[in-house]
């Protein structure tokens, strides 16, 4: 049966203009969704830097007259903001209340703005993650900055468009004097897109703007030097390279390094404190607390029966530094965190690398400048596309605002010629108007006035006829075509447009501009240098896989204890700075540190527990040493290579992949080279064995299937490698099964002699030879 596609009336669809195939439905019905999560909430624009619902807040407090245009000294009364947000949503948000006051908290909180857009009286909230009380409890007025986006509203400067019900207008936009935008920043996340842009410093902002006016074609160097870097209204510490910013402000994209700051406080007996003052942005004294306490105290993760040896290490560094931690915040210090050392002789620089290092006091702080452009469009941009296009922006408005005040200048001049020229014929207006059935049309043909130049003479008032209001007509004339003349220049001359953006921009800038909070200096980032004592220690494995490591080299083997069903796999006396190394059977090495093998009594702990073990493979062997260690790598098939045990090492717990085996061949036991030992000898099941020099080899830092050192085959693999000096070690049975070893030197091991690669000649000392070591 034949199904026929679900329809809607509407868009037409094929052939029939009356339906719309689901798929087309859903389609558009979510990109309508999406275009209004980006445009309607969630993305600023760069004109005002405002989202639609803290543009529709401020407006509303606007109009109810909470803003300091034309207040008394002092300001405006604040009022509940319960009445804010309710005339909000009434008139111009029709959403949930939640919303709008989360909306307008964030713009009364100084440390979330750099420069707050509206004065909250009573309990906003704090950076340490408390909420703002109810709205029933707080009260909010306008800010004298807010005056930057609402002054010049009324002036026709920027487009209305009716509410969401069409009883009222609102602003499309803010006619915002400066790029507010950069100012305070926005973080948002829409469908699709996100915004982070930070705050910066007004001041900064401002002289950047005036650069780009003058030339429009400013170096980035120069752009740099005016605007370096966000400003937080936290402060804090940005550790990035110059050339990390530049490149971050360039494309519109990237991450900065930022650190909190501090103070070392002296105290009595040579003792002190670290204090930390400010933090980075999105961090607070609480969260840096929670932090301290999960490094002191960790818990055991999911799924684990004990603290990972990482846990464990972590705790110690942290433990033998720090002694308490305690949080000062106040109302004269929004930001203080004393960590006391555990001893006055702990190196300060040492306490603040282990904090910096694992806490976030020092952290990333993203950046991601995307936003609404002037085309409706939204786009991540560039600190210079954005400035330019608030540049493009402020000109239309000045320019909107100056043809709103020329006409409203000639108009002022077409009403006072009129009163003129009715002071200078007074007796005879008033006889034509007493006189007269219809006096304005009247004065309209006697005098030649204009329709509103007659209408204002009818309802002119008698005060207004006296002698000395002619003089005050003459004096307002002439200030009204001064200012006729200055307008006009204006609009007919860029230049005269120009030197009015750069005076008003650089007035702004001196009256609400402030010092910059934030530091602006690179650093490296901080590395917490784990300290470990330089002691010998013996690694303890077992067959199963258990490893320990026991202080000094002096250890007993047969006093080991092991596990039920487990022994002993083998001892490396080593050092406790060194690394374990784990061959795994499938090629791949693991790096473990000997630092973190428990020590004491104890069975210890599975290797398993501290590398990630490749899926089907098994571990083949274990070897100890330092980084420059060299050692011979070999396998069954007769290849082999020397690598440097550095080369092996890797950060994870994966390890890297560094053998490469044939499915038939195993790995042999990693054979240490040192500095006297400059020959080879590869022993091959039969009881062949090949002598050449150690020179004929090369170091393969990278690994790999290495070079052919003995020629065997599959039913007589090579089983044993060693590098020796001058005599050898030749271990099997002898007659009767009884081991045997022999010493090989002189004339009896030359004849083994021969070039790498080849077969050897087999060994006559030993009647089965299964091992060869130097001598």
């Amino acid at each position: 049966m034949e199904q026929t596609p679900l329809t809607f009336a509407g868009d037409g669809d094929g052939g029939n203009p009356d339906s719309l195939t689901l798929a087309h439905y859903a389609e558009r019905a979510y990109l309508e969704y999406a275009l209004s999560v980006v445009k309607g909430r969630a993305l600023p624009d760069v004109c005002d830097g405002a989202k639609p619902v803290q543009r529709r807040i401020l407006y509303a407090m606007h109009r109810m007259g909470l803003s300091f245009t034309n207040a008394a000294p002092g300001g405006p009364k604040p009022r509940k903001s319960a009445k804010v947000v309710g005339d909000v949503l009434g008139n111009y948000h029709p959403h949930g209340d939640t919303a709008a006051y989360d909306a307008l908290v964030r713009m009364a909180q100084d440390f979330s703005l750099r420069y707050p857009l509206i004065d909250g009286q009573g309990n906003f909230g704090s950076r340490d993650g408390d909420g703002a009380a109810a709205m029933r409890y707080t009260e909010a007025r306008l800010n004298p900055i807010a005056r930057l986006l609402l002054d010049e509203i009324d002036e026709g400067t920027v487009d209305f468009m009716a509410n969401y019900d069409g009883t009222l207008e609102e602003p499309r936009l803010l006619p915002a004097r400066l790029p507010f935008v950069l100012l305070n920043g926005a973080s948002g996340i829409a469908v699709g897109l996100a915004t982070e842009i930070p705050s910066h410093n007004l001041r900064e902002v401002a002289a950047a703007a005036v650069a780009l006016i003058r030339n429009d074609k400013l170096g980035d160097d120069e752009l740099a030097q005016l605007l370096p870097g966000p400003d937080y209204p936290g402060g804090g510490q940005i550790i990035s390279s110059a050339a990390d910013i530049r490149a971050a402000y360039a494309g519109g994209r990237g991450s900065l390094k930022v650190r909190a700051t501090w103070k070392i406080e002296e105290l009595a007996r040579g003792q002190w404190n670290l204090v930390v003052t400010e933090l980075p942005p999105g961090t607070s004294s609480q969260k840096i607390l929670e932090e301290i306490e999960e490094l002191t105290n960790p818990k055991v993760k999911a799924g684990k029966k004990a603290l990972a040896a990482e846990q464990v290490q972590l705790k110690t560094t942290v433990l033998s530094v720090l002694d308490a931690v305690r949080d000062e915040s106040s109302k004269d210090a929004a930001v203080r965190l004393v960590f006391e050392p555990k001893s006055r002789a702990i190196s300060q620089q040492e306490l603040i690398n282990v904090l910096l290092a694992h806490t976030n006091l020092e952290t990333n702080v993203s950046m991601n400048l995307t936003m609404v452009g002037r085309d409706g469009r939204p786009t991540q941009k560039g600190l210079r596309q954005i400035l330019a296009e608030w540049v493009d922006f402020r000109q239309a408005t000045v320019q909107r605002r100056t043809r709103f005040r020329l006409d409203k200048v000639l108009d002022r001049i077409h009403i006072l010629e009129g009163r003129q020229l009715v002071l200078l014929n007074i007796d005879e207006v008033i006889h034509l108007i007493r006189n007269a059935d219809e006096p304005k049309p009247a004065l309209i043909e006697r005098f030649r006035l204009s329709d509103r130049q007659a209408e204002d003479i009818l309802e002119i008032r008698l005060r207004q006829l006296a002698r000395l209001e002619a003089i005050k007509i003459e004096q307002e004339l002439k200030s009204l075509r001064e200012d006729q003349q200055k307008l006009e220049d204006i609009l007919a001359n860029p230049g005269s447009l120009k030197r009015t953006l750069i005076r008003e921009i650089e007035a702004d800038a001196k009256q609400h501009g402030d010092e910059r909070r934030t530091l602006i200096q690179e650093e490296k980032r901080a590395v917490a240098e784990v300290k470990i004592v330089d002691e010998p220690v013996t690694v303890v494995l077992s067959l199963k896989g258990w490893a320990r490591a026991l202080k000094g080299h002096e250890v007993d083997a047969n006093t080991l204890a092991f596990k039920a069903g487990d022994a002993l796999h083998g001892v490396f006396p080593c050092r406790s700075v060194d690394t374990l190394y784990v061959f795994g059977s499938s090629g791949r090495v693991y790096s473990v540190a000997v630092a973190t093998l428990p020590g004491g009594r104890g069975d210890g702990v599975p290797m398993t527990s501290l590398i990630d073990l490749e899926a089907g493979s098994q571990i083949a062997h274990y070897f100890a040493g330092v980084p420059e260690q060299i050692v011979l790598l070999a396998n069954t098939g007769g290849f082999g290579l020397l690598a440097r045990l550095a080369d092996l090492n890797s950060r994870q717990k994966a390890g890297k992949s560094f053998l490469t085996l044939e499915a038939s061949d195993r790995l042999l036991p990693p054979t240490a080279v040192a500095p006297a030992q400059v020959n080879v000898a590869c022993l091959a099941m039969s009881g062949r064995l090949l002598t050449f020099p150690l020179a004929e080899l090369k170091l393969q830092s990278n690994g790999g299937k290495g070079l052919t050192l003995m020629d065997v085959d599959a039913k007589d693999p090579l089983v044993s490698v060693a590098v020796f000096a001058d005599q050898l070690r030749v271990i099997g049975a002898g007659r009767g099964g009884k081991p045997k070893d022999e010493i090989i030197k002189g004339a009896a091991l030359a004849s083994h002699q021969g070039k790498r690669a080849r077969k050897g000649s087999k060994v006559e000392a030993v009647l089965k030879p299964t091992q060869v070591q130097a001598g």
